[in-house]
């Protein structure tokens, strides 16, 4: 598993995933090609300007497995005590092919070794919505501790992904997965 810069060989599998209706069904929604273009620009950029990011992930198989690593700072306020302002978030994506191989795990507890030691980022953060329990088992096994529930208020009331969980991990990483 090698975590990497995007190229633009990632554009059309990334669309590809970005349009699936299984991959995509505890986001508020696909995206049609230009925008997935326009966010894997935006995260290319985000690399290039401060080194870190949500990297592309190449590993063993078919299919397109990439969207792993530290997102820029959550741009609107959580809801927990004890959140440091604007957190890092921790996220992926995977496209089918890929789940089930344990890639996220291992990809984001790189990734939050990464943040920890090497950019010494104070805290991170991960949620979704309450009904997508894969993720949240992810955010279990790389040692993240469930914090609370919340109305995501960028969704409308009545959205039916509206109600979301937060999850967090406070410097220094103490996570189980050994080094």
């Amino acid at each position: 598993m090698c975590p990497r810069q995007w190229i633009d060989a990632d554009l059309v599998p990334f669309a590809a995933m970005n349009a699936d209706p299984e991959v995509t069904r505890h986001l508020t929604a696909r995206l049609p090609r230009d925008e997935s273009d326009w966010l894997a620009q935006r995260i290319r950029a985000h690399i290039d300007t401060r080194g870190f990011g949500l990297w592309s992930l190449d590993v063993p198989g078919p299919g397109f497995a990439r969207f792993v690593g530290i997102s820029p700072k959550v741009p609107f306020e959580l809801p927990s005590a004890g959140i440091v302002a604007q957190p890092h978030e921790i996220g992926w994506r995977l496209g089918k092919a890929a789940w089930g191989h344990g890639y996220a795990t291992e990809a984001t507890l790189l990734a939050l070794r990464h943040g920890f030691k090497a950019l010494g980022l104070p805290q991170f953060v991960s949620f979704t919505a309450i009904t997508n329990t894969a993720s949240q088992a992810v955010m279990h096994r790389i040692g993240l501790t469930r914090r609370e529930e919340f109305d995501h208020l960028r969704l409308a009331e009545g959205h039916p992904l509206r109600r979301h969980v937060l999850y967090a991990q406070d410097a220094p990483f103490a996570g189980t997965h050994p080094s």
